[in-house]
Formats: C-alpha cells, sequence, structure tokens
C-alpha cells in the first residue's frame, strides 16, 4: 500500500483514503499527560499517591477500557421486575462493560479508601482517582460517589455500621443481590426524592412503623432513586413510634434481609434519561419495606447532610473530570488536523478557546482538590467552616459552567464533535446532571445563603482564605472587596438576598478560584484567568482573552 506525506494530493487513489485526521486518542497515561492535576495532587499533600493514580491513569486511557465505557453507554440498563414464573424480581441488568469499569474504580478505591486507609491526603487521592475514572465513564461514578457519601451518616449509627462498613470498605466488586457469607463487598445508594417534593425533602410522604428496636416498616415511593442495584439505601420517611409522631426519619434500607429474603424494593420503571446513561435511575415504591434507623428519629435531615455535602463535593469533582475530558480531546484534535495551511492548534482564534478552556478545567480541578482537602480526617474547625460554605459556592459555580464548557469543545472537533463516535456528544449530554443532583442552581444558591445565616462562621473562614492572596492581584482585590460588600449588605437585607442569591454565589465562587488560580497554578495561567474572569472587559464566551495573552504556552500544558 502507498502512504502519502501529510497534506500531498492524491489523485487516483481510492475514494476512502483517510488523511488529515487525528488518530484515536488510545493507550495514554491519562495522569501523567495531566501535569495541572499531578502538581495539584502534591500541592494538596497526596504525592505519596503518585504511582497508584499512574497506574489508573494508565488503565482509563487504553483502549480496552474506553470500549468498555462507550459500551456501557450503548447498551443501556434494562428493568426486570418479574422473572419468567412471575415471581417479583425488581433487578437491574447491566450490561458486562459496566461491570467492569465499576470493578476496576472499586478495585482502586475510587469509592471509599480515604476512609478505610486515613492518612494525612487520603481524601484528596480519593477525589483524583474518583476523577481519573469519571474523566472516562460517568455514570458508573454515582455509586462510587454515593458509597463514599454515605460513609458520613452511617458511621455514627453502630446497628448499621458494625455490619456495612466493613463491606463498604471492600475493594471487591460483586454485583449479586446475596446474604449469608456469599458477599463480602458492598455499594450504597440513596433514594430521597418524591415526585410531589423533588429538593424539598419535608415534602416527603413516605412513613414509617416502627416495629420495636431500630426496625421500621415503610410505605411510599421514591421518584428518582439513583443505581437500583445497589446492596442498601439510605431513605428518609416520616416515622412513628407507638402511635406518636417521630417527624422526618433517615433509615437504613437493605436489599437483601437475613436467611436470603428480599427486601420489598419494587422497580417499577428506569428514568429515560438524558445522559447518564450507563448508570440507572428508577422509580420505587415500598410496601412494608424493611428499613433501621440512621442517627436520631426525627432527625433525618441532620443525619444525611454530610453525606450531602460529600456527593455535591463529587458533583463538582464529576464536573472537573468531564472539562478533563474536553480539553484532551479538543486538544488531541487540534494537535493533529490541518486547516488553511496550518494545524488547528497553531491557528491564534482555536488557541484562544483551547486556553481559555484548560483554564476553567484547571481552576475546576484546584477546587475540587481543595474542598477534598477540606474533608480531610485531620481538618481543623476553620476547614471545617470553611467547607460549610465552599461546598455548595462551588457546587453551583463549577456544575453551571460544565454544559457549556463541554459544547465549546465539542465545537473544536466541528461536526465530529456531534456524532456518538466521539466522546464529546455524550459529555455534553453528561454535564448537566451535576447541576441538577443534590440540588440544582436555585436550591444551592440558597443554601449559600443559609450557610452564612446559620453559621456566620463560615463566612469568616471564607474571606480568611481570600485573604491569604490579598495584594497579589489588583483585580482579585477588587472583585474580592466588591463581593464582600454584596454579601454584607445581603445580611442586612434579607428580603434582599434571595433574589441576589445568584450572583452572590456566582461572585463567591470566582474569588475561591481566582486565589486558588494564584496560589497553584504558573503564574500565566493565573494572571489569564483572573482576567478573563474577573476583568472590566472579560468575555461572555470562550477565548475572550486578554490581547498580547501567550495562549500557547498554556496549551502545551495541557
Amino acid at each position: 500500500m502507498r502512504s502519502f506525506a501529510r497534506g500531498q494530493r492524491v489523485i487516483g487513489a481510492a475514494t476512502h483514503y483517510v488523511e488529515n485526521q487525528p488518530p484515536w486518542r488510545v493507550d495514554v497515561d491519562e495522569y501523567t499527560l495531566n501535569a495541572p492535576l499531578v502538581a495539584a495532587v502534591g500541592a494538596f499533600g497526596a504525592d505519596w499517591a503518585d504511582q497508584g493514580l499512574r497506574e489508573a491513569g494508565t488503565l482509563v486511557g487504553s483502549g480496552s477500557f474506553q470500549r468498555d465505557a462507550h459500551l456501557a453507554n450503548v447498551h443501556t440498563p434494562v428493568a426486570h421486575a418479574h422473572d419468567r414464573w412471575g415471581y417479583r424480581l425488581d433487578e437491574v441488568e447491566y450490561d458486562p462493560s459496566y461491570h467492569r469499569v465499576i470493578g476496576e474504580a472499586v478495585s482502586r478505591g475510587a469509592h471509599t479508601s480515604a476512609w478505610a486507609d486515613p492518612r494525612p491526603g487520603a481524601h484528596v487521592a480519593r477525589a483524583a482517582m474518583f476523577m481519573l475514572f469519571a474523566q472516562v465513564e460517568p455514570g458508573h461514578a454515582c455509586p462510587v460517589s454515593m458509597t463514599h457519601a454515605a460513609v458520613a451518616s452511617i458511621r455514627g449509627t453502630p446497628w448499621v455500621a458494625d455490619e456495612w462498613l466493613p463491606r463498604a470498605y471492600s475493594r471487591e466488586y460483586d454485583p449479586r443481590l446475596v446474604v449469608d457469607g456469599g458477599k463480602s463487598s458492598a455499594l450504597i445508594g440513596m433514594a430521597m426524592t418524591e415526585k410531589q417534593g423533588g429538593s424539598d425533602v419535608r415534602a416527603s410522604t413516605t412513613v414509617g412503623e416502627s416495629m420495636g428496636g431500630h426496625a421500621y416498616q415503610l410505605t411510599g415511593h421514591k421518584w428518582f432513586c439513583s443505581a437500583p442495584m445497589s446492596d442498601g439505601f439510605l431513605v428518609l420517611a416520616h416515622t412513628r413510634s407507638g402511635g406518636v409522631e417521630e417527624g422526618l426519619t433517615c433509615v437504613f434500607v437493605p436489599r437483601m434481609l437475613p436467611h436470603g429474603i428480599r427486601n420489598v424494593f419494587r422497580i417499577q420503571r428506569l428514568k429515560d434519561k438524558l445522559g447518564n446513561r450507563a448508570n440507572a435511575s428508577a422509580e420505587v415504591e415500598f410496601d412494608g419495606t424493611v428499613g433501621f434507623l440512621v442517627g436520631e428519629p426525627g432527625r433525618g435531615v441532620r443525619a444525611i447532610i454530610e453525606m450531602v455535602q460529600r456527593t455535591r463535593l463529587d458533583c463538582v469533582l464529576g464536573t472537573a473530570a468531564g472539562m478533563r475530558q474536553s480539553v484532551a480531546e479538543a486538544v488531541w484534535h487540534a494537535r493533529g488536523r490541518e486547516a488553511f495551511g496550518a494545524l488547528l492548534v497553531d491557528q491564534p482564534a482555536m488557541t484562544a478557546v483551547l486556553a481559555d478552556l484548560a483554564l476553567e478545567y484547571q481552576a475546576a480541578m484546584l477546587t475540587g482538590l481543595r474542598l477534598a482537602q477540606l474533608f480531610e480526617a485531620e481538618a481543623s474547625a476553620r476547614d471545617i467552616a470553611l467547607r460549610r460554605l465552599a461546598t455548595p459556592v462551588s457546587k453551583y459555580w463549577v456544575c453551571k459552567r460544565g454544559p457549556n464548557h463541554a459544547y465549546e469543545a465539542l465545537e473544536c472537533l466541528g461536526g465530529n464533535g456531534y456524532t456518538e463516535s466521539f466522546p464529546l456528544a455524550g459529555r455534553y449530554r453528561e454535564q448537566p446532571v451535576m447541576a441538577i443532583w443534590e440540588g440544582s442552581g436555585n436550591v444551592i444558591a440558597l443554601d449559600v445563603l443559609r450557610a452564612l445565616t446559620r453559621d456566620p462562621e463560615s463566612g469568616e473562614a471564607f474571606a480568611d482564605e481570600l485573604a491569604t492572596t490579598a495584594g497579589a492581584s489588583a483585580v482579585l482585590d477588587r472583585h474580592v472587596e466588591r463581593t464582600l460588600a454584596l454579601l454584607e449588605s445581603l445580611a442586612a437585607d434579607p428580603d434582599e438576598a434571595p433574589s441576589q442569591a445568584r450572583r452572590l454565589s456566582e461572585d463567591l465562587a470566582l474569588a475561591f478560584q481566582a486565589s486558588l488560580m494564584l496560589r497553584h497554578a504558573p503564574g500565566l495561567d493565573a494572571d489569564t484567568f483572573i482576567a478573563a474572569r474577573l476583568g472590566e472587559d472579560r468575555g461572555a464566551q470562550y477565548g475572550v482573552l486578554p490581547s498580547g495573552t501567550d495562549a500557547a504556552a498554556i496549551v502545551a500544558r495541557h
């Protein structure tokens, strides 16, 4: 077969000879190539995890893993309410590719390694591992995230924790619904949302009658139950004991009861979702379903609040992971395709877009790892106060940026980007779920106000965090001054605050990101990000960078 140099005109050749197309981005080390992530892992105290992350980076960048990620989204889950004889089955069948993907993530501790092996930097290392897997296949990240977060809620309840935490910490993945020594591992999900309530969990109509001891019998429904083949679920219900109303309570619902008995967990149907298609989300009903008290009766919201904080953190990490995939694919394409006599990556208009997308990813990734650091076992009281505010602030803004970031990267690939043969079409459909899961925009923005009102120390800790870079950038200093002034004015006018909650959340998030970029990114990257996001002539679209920016140097690091 004849070979032709790039750009050589072919006369009389086969009509389907392919040229000027980059090769498949496959068999790469997704960790080592991600220089900003490698540097951040070290800066946030988890450099000891470098070898494991490199091994995972090679795995998720392999052709076999990428094919499994693709297949898991093509061959989507199927619900089976009954078996062939008519007995209730209530199972979801996944493609084998999905089991291989999640099995690899669990084997590397992407779920609970920070809890199972606590040491300085454990939560940062786990966050980096989580992002590597979510970068290539995001659907499985849902049960992985929920299992990690659920530990925070159940570890203070010994009658649940003693049996279930060792199983949650296991790195063995077993998709079967079995008990009595047949399975040593577990994934944990949650079922909170009801059709009439949405984010207003207190509008739940699910009820639980005390069975004595710590057990309740549940009756009700849940409108969204993600990963319904998990081994146990945290559920909210209004409970009663001895005819006395206890209030909204958190209970743990296992799929299997002792002696191999299946708990009543009726899967009515699976949601046909925009994205997140490898992961099943179901409507489920309880009818005499057995659950066990978590925390105190009537204190259900308090029992799940730490879990919610951690799943919101993973929304930030998942969005950042998606941004990384978008940047990596866009830059790869631009480096391998010519147009108008030059590689796309060297075309100034394209270079500016790629640099801007890379900066957005870098700021989101630093935000996620800094938040993870605030959840470390050795976190100070100030860190804990900071994470109460910084988590919803970051969840609001980073997840809002995800869909448009994916679209802009998709456009860099032209028509190829709009096809399902390339990964960015799926990523474009995927990113909106992170902005909705665990509270959509208004809910999160109002939670920002709630944190400031109920926990003034969180606002003080946030101001202290921003003060660490005071004087390093006049543009950021002015933005911080305006933002803190807005915060004070809204505190003095509670009636006005809700209508300005989104503006305040955005301003706080950008200040947080800019401060992190100053501390942990190269000077060019930090200065360009601040000018593009906070400067007087900041653009509403990607690719609007300050005049004279060395965009090529930024892209070269990605």
